[in-house]
């Protein structure tokens, strides 16, 4: 399995690195410190899966994400952001991306969540997960009000 990281924080990138050596199974082949090398590197090294940081400089990774994903559909992309922004998902998942984890809880989950993209599932942190299935239980309830009103 092969993944490249993209995210500007140096040591937070090491840290990412260092977890991923741990599984054994994973290997990094590329560091991007922006989406612009996220890009190009992805280009180069076609990895299988590309662990993508939103908030990075010179193209931020929503639309590496979406560049990425126009010229090599194949790579999947695994989100990476500090806050659980609703948008940020919505965007993310709109471009492409098969998963979405908080910076918080990557350092427990990050192998598992680069496994489940890579064999074709996504992957959401437990709070996303949670704040997904609340928000689609809000809409089936609002579906079945109008239902039963229009009946």
């Amino acid at each position: 399995m092969t993944v490249l990281l993209a995210e500007d924080n140096a040591t937070f990138r090491k840290s990412l690195k260092l977890l991923i050596a741990l599984d054994g199974k994973i290997q990094v082949v590329g560091e991007a410190k922006d989406g612009l090398e996220a890009v190009q590197l992805a280009r180069i090294l076609k990895p299988e899966v590309i662990v993508m940081d939103i908030a990075m400089p010179l193209l931020n990774g929503l639309q590496a994400t979406q560049t990425i994903l126009k010229a090599y559909p194949g790579i999947r992309v695994l989100m990476l952001s500090a806050h659980p922004d609703p948008e940020y998902i919505q965007q993310a998942m709109h471009f492409g991306a098969s998963g979405y984890l908080i910076k918080q809880s990557s350092t427990e989950f990050l192998a598992r969540a680069i496994r489940e993209v890579l064999n074709g599932r996504t992957y959401f942190s437990a709070s996303i997960s949670r704040k997904l299935r609340d928000e689609s239980q809000i809409v089936f309830e609002k579906h079945e009000a109008a239902k039963k009103k229009a009946a």
